[in-house]
């Protein structure tokens, strides 16, 4: 799961160009969203929504569930691992 993480973090940060940040900044805890967190948006989840999609297969179902899955990388890894295609 670390291993997961750290690809995560590495592809949150390419995707959407916080080139000021390295995975070592972003807590798999923190807040994706809002104060305290990584102060992402709506246009930001697009983007996190197309990585899934693309790099490991994986589509959401509704707009409900990405609420929860992108609540945190920890939270989105988590996700990943038990819906992705072998």
């Amino acid at each position: 799961m670390e291993e997961l993480i750290l690809e995560l973090k590495e592809e949150i940060i390419r995707v959407l160009n916080l080139e000021d940040l390295t995975p070592e900044d972003i807590d798999p805890n923190a807040p994706l969203f809002g104060a305290g967190g990584l102060g992402l948006d709506s246009i930001d989840v697009l983007e996190l929504i197309v990585l899934l999609e693309k790099r490991y297969g994986i589509r959401l179902a509704s707009a409900a569930e990405g609420k929860t899955i992108f609540t945190s990388v920890g939270s989105i890894a988590q996700f990943v691992s038990e819906n992705r295609k072998k």
